[in-house]
């Protein structure tokens, strides 16, 4: 058994990895800002406070010690930078949440090698200083220049889900179910994807898991832009109106110049079993055109 902080988990991939954890026997603490109800009960300790102010941060949980702390919330260099001063010699692991948007969308399948947090240049900074991409860049930079605990850095696609916060799947079915037109740039564009409960499992597996340093966790498998409407034409029962034209109003929040996809060999090696996109890619697709009746 353990004892386990989770920042961020209360909705989407986060809340189903605290489910896991507290199944598994964990104590489990969680952080919000207290803008959400907890939806676990006295099933976790909850404290409020904001990650992102250092010094509150400290005030809550910087006198405990934890064996993992899992961070769904880390999006700059200031943040890292300011969790490895409050938790160094006080944690036994970080899992954090990074992206493949660590990697250039440049048509090529990539692997970690393809970004080295360890020889990257830092630039400190807050979120709204840089895009999303470099945002996790630089934490991850930091985090394995600072810390003085083992950093595991989960790289994930686009995570899926019905009950996914950003509805960027829905968006499609949504739009193609009301015959609205969808922007994209590159149709033939290659894309890798995991499902919200399988990034929970990972996130799980990771913290368990003897590893340390950057894993990639997708699905296995990959899939194009027309690969993916003809999945939503076919569920809705509509044919897509396809605008290859940028335009931010109608523009697909998948829409990439080129391919963008990841390996999951790394972590499949150290022995975690990855699903298969087309096994649930159109049941969830499915699934929301459903809900949405």
């Amino acid at each position: 058994m353990k004892d386990i902080l989770v920042l961020g988990g209360t909705r989407f991939f986060g809340r189903k990895l605290v489910e896991l954890l507290v199944k598994d026997g964990h104590n489990v603490t969680i952080m919000t800002r207290g803008q959400s109800s907890n939806p676990f009960g006295d099933r976790v300790e909850h404290i409020i406070g904001d990650r992102l102010n250092q010094e509150e941060l400290s005030r809550k949980v910087g006198g405990r010690k934890f064996d993992i702390v899992y961070d769904n919330i880390c999006y700059s260099p200031n943040d890292a930078y300011s969790f490895c001063e409050v938790f160094n010699d006080k944690i036994g692991k970080l899992v954090f949440t990074s992206s493949l948007a660590t990697y250039a969308a440049d048509g090529k399948e990539k692997s970690e090698a393809d970004f080295d947090p360890y020889n990257y240049e830092i630039q400190l900074g807050d979120r709204e200083d840089f895009t999303y991409g470099e945002g996790k860049r630089q934490a991850e930079a930091v985090f394995y220049k600072y810390a003085k605990f083992p950093v595991v850095a989960v790289r994930f696609p686009i995570v899926m889900g019905e009950d996914d916060y950003t509805r960027r799947f829905h968006f499609h079915i949504e739009r193609v179910a009301n015959r609205m037109p969808i922007g994209f740039i590159n149709m033939d564009a290659e894309m890798s994807f995991i499902q919200a409960s399988e990034a929970a499992l990972f996130l799980r597996w990771a913290g368990l898991e003897n590893i340390e340093g950057p894993y990639n966790a997708t699905a296995n498998g990959k899939i194009s832009l027309s690969g993916l409407m003809k999945i939503v034409e076919e569920v809705t029962g509509q044919s897509a109106n396809i605008s290859l034209v940028e335009n931010d109003e109608i523009c697909s929040p998948y829409a990439i110049p080129d391919s963008w996809y990841m390996t999951n060999k790394k972590a499949k090696n150290r022995g975690f079993q990855f699903t298969n996109l087309y096994d649930w890619l159109t049941p969830l697709a499915v699934k929301i055109a459903d809900n949405k009746e």
